[in-house]
C-alpha cells in the first residue's frame, strides 16, 4: 500500500469516526437529558395549558397519522411515476428528461416553499373548490382549512422525489433476460411489469419508502400552514381536523413555553419520543424490505 493510498485511508477512518462522534453526542445527550421526563403518563396523557407538564398523546398520534397517510398518499404516485419513466417512456425522449429533471430540483427545493405550496394548492385552491361545490351552506369552511389531510399530501409531494428515483433505478436493475422471458411466454407488458419487474424491484422499492418515512417524519416546515396546531389536546378524528406534531412540539416548547427552563425536560423527552417513534417506523420499512430482498432472492 503506498502513501496516498495510506493516507486516503487515514483520512476516510477520520470522517467515519467525526461523523459517529457526532451522532452518538446527539443521541447521549438526547438519551440523557430526555430519559428522567419520559414515562408513561407523558406517552398517554394530553399536553397542559403551560405546556410544561403533561403528556405529549396527541402530538405521537399526529405525527403517525400524519407519517402513514403521506405513505399511503405518496408512494403509489411515485412508484407509478418511476414505471413509467423506467418502462413506457423512451430513454431519450426530451419528456423523460424533463421530468427526470424536474424531480431533481423538486428534490433541491427548502422544505419551507413545500408548506408554501401546500397552503396555496391543497387549502386555498382544492379545499375551497371541494367546499364551493358540495358546503356551500356551511358555516365555517369543512376542506379549505388547514387541516391534517392537507399535511399529509403536502408531505407526500415533498418525498416524491427519493421514492421516484430509487424505484427507478431498482427497477432498472432488474435484468432484461427476465422481461424477454415473459414476452416470450405470451405476457402482455403490463402483466411483466406487474408479476415480473415490480416483485424483483419491490427491495428497492422499499428502500425508497424508508427514506421517505425517515424524512417526512422528521420535517416541521411543510406543515407550519398547512394543518398543525400550537395546543389542541385531544386526538382528531378526521383527516379535517388539525393536529398535533412532535417536531413542531419540540419547537413550541422550546421557544413559547411560559417557562422555558421548566419545560427543558420535556423538550428532550418529546425530541426522544420523536426518535423513537421515527425508528419505529423505519424498523417496520427495514424488515418489509428485508422479506422482500429475501423473496427475491427465493
Amino acid at each position: 500500500m503506498n502513501i496516498g493510498d495510506r493516507g486516503l485511508r487515514l483520512l476516510s477512518g477520520l470522517a467515519l469516526f467525526v461523523v459517529l462522534a457526532a451522532i452518538l453526542a446527539i443521541f447521549g445527550l438526547v438519551v440523557v437529558e430526555g430519559a428522567g421526563a419520559l414515562s408513561w403518563r407523558m406517552l398517554v396523557e394530553a399536553p397542559s395549558s403551560d405546556l410544561a407538564t403533561g403528556g405529549v398523546m396527541p402530538a405521537i398520534y399526529g405525527t403517525a397519522a400524519c407519517t402513514l397517510l403521506m405513505t399511503v398518499a405518496g408512494v403509489p404516485v411515485g412508484v407509478a411515476t418511476a414505471v413509467y419513466l423506467a418502462e413506457y417512456a423512451p430513454r431519450r425522449s426530451r419528456f423523460a428528461t424533463a421530468v427526470r429533471a424536474a424531480v431533481r430540483i423538486l428534490a433541491g427545493v427548502p422544505s419551507i416553499v413545500f408548506g408554501l405550496f401546500g397552503l396555496g394548492f391543497f387549502v386555498l385552491f382544492v379545499g375551497k373548490s371541494i367546499d364551493g361545490l358540495f358546503y356551500r351552506d356551511a358555516a365555517s369552511p369543512v376542506f379549505g382549512r388547514p387541516a391534517l389531510l392537507w399535511s399529509s399530501l403536502t408531505l407526500a409531494v415533498l418525498t416524491l422525489p427519493v421514492v421516484i428515483v430509487t424505484t427507478e433505478e431498482a427497477i432498472r436493475r432488474v435484468p432484461r433476460e427476465l422481461r424477454e422471458a415473459s414476452y416470450a411466454l405470451g405476457a402482455t407488458q403490463l402483466t411483466t411489469i406487474g408479476r415480473v419487474v415490480l416483485p424483483h424491484a419491490r427491495a428497492g422499492i422499499l428502500t425508497g419508502v424508508v427514506l421517505a418515512v425517515s424524512r417526512g417524519a422528521g420535517e416541521v416546515a411543510p406543515i407550519l400552514f398547512t394543518g398543525v396546531a400550537n395546543y389542541l389536546p385531544r386526538i382528531p378524528t378526521d383527516v379535517r381536523d388539525g393536529f398535533m406534531h412532535l417536531g413542531y412540539h419540540v419547537y413550541v416548547l422550546a421557544t413559547q413555553a411560559p417557562d422555558v427552563d421548566r419545560a427543558r425536560a420535556m423538550v428532550f423527552g418529546t425530541v426522544l419520543v420523536l426518535l423513537v417513534l421515527t425508528f419505529v417506523l423505519d424498523a417496520a420499512a427495514l424488515l418489509l424490505r428485508a422479506r422482500a430482498h429475501r423473496g427475491t432472492r427465493s
